[in-house]
């Protein structure tokens, strides 16, 4: 049975998690495997809506067992937070599972975070503040704290004070703070040991057993390939790898058992944060896609800039990826307009690029070269088979698959759990 890693092909919020949720009845454990709580995913279910952003999305299915693994930095708080808010929703979360090598986010994690931000004014990265990188950045160091430390005090307390011996010095001779006390962190962080105790797990080792028992298993990327760390817009990037390589080394699972990747992507493009974005529109077509698509972080709130879709970034998510299936998400959206652009290629000083330029001040200097589509003004809300939809929205997809370097095997078209067009089995 499948191992199927799925993961963003753009900048993110491309609609994970209706995806996840599409596959998620024939899936057994969904695992996140990079990440923090640095970015949302929304899943819209009959009347309900629910904003997650440290649990898989498959936390929502009942059956499928969700899975935090090592790959992943966990806010303790935040997860409680949530796992609380879908309790009240009358959700059951008891079978999640965290592994016991994931990272801690501390609370001097999401101070150094903002305040090195702030520290770095015209020149800011665009981080959400919740401590994702600082946690990374401890981890590569050799510094960090991981969900296993909280069960032993004394463990616990030597690795914060050593954190903590350099960290202070930083913010109070650097950043003109208060100094942090080991004993207010590791406190804090004791606190959540008895509940956390029955959800930590070798989860690397019962993912292996589950896969060879014939279970399927779902990996689902957080942020999106142009934002990995390696392969996206350094450095205007997160700091894990999103791609779909980063399911093998945050999971514990061979990259010889993966069977398929899928690729989320918009049906046009949005970005957040500051980095290079060439379709990026500053005009009524903009705001046409950020109001009708409701352009709007899940984890931020801020708005998302919007751009048309730019086949040549897709193309270069297939190949880094080994992308076999494309899911099309909010075609939706594009109803209405009159004319919808493709970035086909990119003129750079006078030189067309048909792939993304290697170098970044290329990429950052690129001016879009576009092909355009007419629009169409039919609902497709409704629409559950390709054939249903209107002739220019079928040329459209088509025109955009053949671009894209894999096929298209599924279509949003509209925000429901069922709003969607299967054209290619994901699974079979």
């Amino acid at each position: 049975m499948p191992a199927i890693v799925l993961i963003g092909a753009q900048w993110g919020d491309e609609g994970k998690g209706k995806a996840t949720d599409l596959l998620g009845s024939r899936v057994d454990y969904v695992v996140k495997f990079n990440g923090g709580n640095n970015a949302g995913h929304t899943v819209v279910i009959g009347d309900e809506k629910y904003a997650l952003h440290l649990l898989p999305s498959g936390i929502l299915t009942p059956g499928v067992t969700p899975v935090i693994a090592n790959g992943v930095v966990v806010d303790i708080q935040v997860l409680f937070d949530e796992l609380e808010a879908l309790m009240a929703r009358g959700l059951d979360v008891s079978k999640l599972l965290i592994s016991a090598n994931a990272h801690v986010i501390t609370q001097y994690h999401r101070t150094i975070d903002k305040v090195t931000e702030r520290f770095l004014g015209k020149r800011q990265i665009g981080t959400t503040g919740r401590g994702i990188g600082p946690a990374y950045a401890d981890k590569i160091n050799r510094v960090g704290i991981r969900i296993q430390d909280l069960f032993d005090e004394n463990i616990l307390r030597q690795k914060v004070e050593g954190a903590l011996d350099q960290k202070n010095h930083l913010l109070v001779k650097v950043y003109n703070r208060r100094a942090i006390a080991a004993s207010e962190v590791v406190d804090d962080l004791l606190s959540y040991a008895e509940r956390l105790r029955p959800m930590v797990a070798d989860t690397g080792l019962i993912l292996n057993q589950a896969l060879d028992a014939g279970k399927t298993v779902l990996f689902e990327g957080g942020q999106a390939t142009m934002l990995d760390v390696d392969h996206g817009t350094y450095p205007f990037v997160t700091s894990s790898n999103a791609t779909s390589g980063g399911a093998a080394t945050g999971s514990g699972v061979a990259p010889n058992r993966f069977d398929r990747v899928i690729g989320i992507v918009k049906a046009y493009a949005t970005r957040v944060g500051s980095g290079p974005f060439p379709t990026e529109l500053f005009d009524e077509s903009g705001e046409f896609l950020r109001s009708a698509g409701f352009e709007f972080g899940t984890t931020t709130g801020r708005p998302r800039r919007t751009g048309w879709y730019d086949a040549p970034v897709a193309r270069y998510a297939a190949r880094i990826n080994g992308i076999t299936d494309f899911v099309l998400t909010k075609l939706d959206v594009l109803t209405g307009l009159e004319s919808i652009r493709v970035c086909v290629a990119y003129d750079v000083d006078g030189v067309r690029f048909d792939e993304m330029p290697v170098n970044q001040s290329d990429f950052h200097h690129a001016v879009p070269i576009y092909e355009d589509f007419p629009g169409w003004t039919d609902d497709i809300t409704g629409v559950t088979e390709f054939d249903q939809l209107p002739k220019n929205a079928r040329d459209y997809v088509l025109a955009v698959e053949a671009m894209s370097g894999s096929r298209i095997s599924a279509i949003g078209v509209g925000p429901g759990r069922d709003a969607i067009v299967v054209r290619h089995d994901l699974i079979g």
